[in-house]
């Protein structure tokens, strides 16, 4: 009994260190994690809460007057023509350009996946527009749809005897125009991403696969395209998103128009904020915005993550 007591009275002092250490460990991996929680608080819960706020208000910046309107925002964009039509255009250009470049790049990917010589330069060559400003890009661009023959593209077409087009300046025109830019720009950033998954693929399926004869439409069909599925999955989801909140391309190249065809929603926001300073029209926008972007990421993680298949 004696030899008990003095065993269970010298492990308590060791369960106490032990706990104190555990302790003191815990205070010091949220002492790092303290500038973080800061910053992410002050710079984004914060403003998300605060948007939250002023769309409740009718907050105009030239009126010191900020009465509490309550959902009376959210009403009006039900029956504003604009704001429905920046909806129409932003679904139209994020469904086609996704649907579009994610093929696309695929097919590139597979294409520079191969042992030739040379092919990292054309790596790198797909990845520049990637990293060139997009205002840069935006200018080059706005140069090749020219609509007179000094545009690159119509001096091209007139080559073939086809009249010059508009580009820019058509309705019909204007955003096909800037979803091919919007492709342009982000194919680099999705050759690289899809590169890698391709990559991570294991030789051995494709060796055992064509020991028993597999073709290679079969090896692409029934071993890349399934171990390539969570990439494509991971593409897919930041592709629609940055497609949703698209806003430097017409900024830079159309203005939203014409007639506002290529008017999107963010771009619509930054129209109601800082050109009418109807800033709680525009956080209400935002919120709408953001519902829509959880509601298609939350619909893409049922239907499309079902079908994601990992290599163990």
């Amino acid at each position: 009994m004696v030899v008990e007591a003095r065993a269970g009275a010298s492990a308590h002092p060791r369960s106490r260190s032990r706990t104190t250490r555990r302790l003191l460990e815990n205070l010091e991996a949220y002492a790092f994690l303290l500038p973080a929680v800061i910053i992410l608080a002050v710079f984004h819960l914060f403003p998300i809460g605060y948007a939250f706020v002023v769309s409740l208000l009718r907050w105009n910046l030239i009126d010191p007057v900020r009465p509490f309107v309550g959902l009376a925002n959210y009403r009006q964009l039900l029956t504003d023509e604009k704001f429905v039509l920046a909806l129409v255009n932003t679904s139209y250009y994020a469904v086609v350009s996704v649907a579009l470049a994610v093929p696309l790049a695929l097919g590139f990917a597979v294409l520079l996946n191969r042992k030739l010589t040379g092919m990292s330069w054309y790596r790198t060559a797909f990845f520049i527009p990637y990293v060139t400003p997009l205002a840069a890009g935006a200018m080059a661009w706005h140069w090749l749809y020219n609509p007179d023959q000094f545009g690159l593209l119509n001096y091209l077409i007139g080559k073939l005897g086809i009249p010059p087009q508009q580009w820019l300046l058509s309705p019909e025109q204007a955003m096909p125009a800037l979803i091919a830019v919007a492709i342009w720009s982000s194919l680099g950033r999705d050759i690289v991403i899809l590169l890698a998954g391709l990559q991570n693929i294991s030789t051995e399926y494709y060796e055992a696969a064509q020991i028993d004869g597999a073709s290679p439409w079969q090896l692409f069909r029934h071993i890349t395209l399934p171990l390539l599925s969570p990439t494509t999955y991971f593409i897919l989801v930041i592709s629609m998103i940055g497609a949703l909140q698209v806003f430097a391309l017409p900024l830079f190249m159309t203005g939203g128009g014409p007639l506002n065809r290529t008017l999107t929603i963010v771009y619509s926001i930054y129209q109601q904020g800082f050109q009418y300073f109807r800033m709680g029209y525009a956080a209400a926008q935002a919120y709408v915005l953001f519902l829509i972007i959880f509601l298609i990421t939350m619909l893409q993680r049922q239907v499309a993550a079902r079908r994601v298949h990992y290599d163990i």
